[in-house]
């Protein structure tokens, strides 16, 4: 039960932090409208992204919110019913479903998803520009990072046991 309480507040934390960063940009900022917080390394530029990542599926919409709509449902399914992986594996998956919640209310609401966080430092050392994102995109690349992180962990494990056989 400890676990559960300890997963829901990660999804709920998750999802209020999205969307009160995009609530703040959204009211105090002008689309398209940029403000460098550290020059060169990170600036805040307010966009709507219609599509998926980085933009792509703009043209699909209801698409692309029923195949998120389906796996998020899944996760949940899997992550309160299913899963028997530790807890730092469970982490990871609420993290991804808290991010594609976020998303998937913007999209609902706007028919977008408001994005923010622009890396500029990429473009200042590799000379090539890179997506904008939000707060659940990146709670969603986290919680994937984790979760691949303990499945390749586990499969380490699990070769050097037979290998001790």
């Amino acid at each position: 039960m400890k676990n559960i309480l300890i997963l829901i507040g990660i999804i709920v934390s998750g999802i209020g932090l999205d969307q009160l960063t995009k609530l703040l940009v959204a009211n105090n900022m002008s689309l398209y409208e940029s403000i460098p917080v550290i020059p060169s390394v990170f600036d805040i530029t307010y966009i709507h992204n219609k599509g998926a990542a980085f933009g792509m599926l703009a043209n699909h919409r209801w698409v692309f919110m029923i195949v998120s709509s389906v796996a998020i449902v899944g996760m949940c399914v899997y992550l309160f019913r299913f899963c028997k992986e530790k807890l730092l594996f469970k982490i990871g998956l609420a993290l991804v479903i808290s991010g594609g919640i976020g998303n998937m209310i913007d999209r609902i609401i706007y028919g977008y998803v408001i994005d923010m966080i622009e890396a500029t430092f990429i473009e200042t050392l590799f000379g090539w520009s890179f997506a904008i994102f939000n707060v659940a995109d990146s709670l969603v690349c986290v919680g994937a990072g984790l979760v691949i992180f303990c499945l390749v962990r586990d499969i380490i494990k699990e070769g050097k046991k037979n290998d001790n056989k």
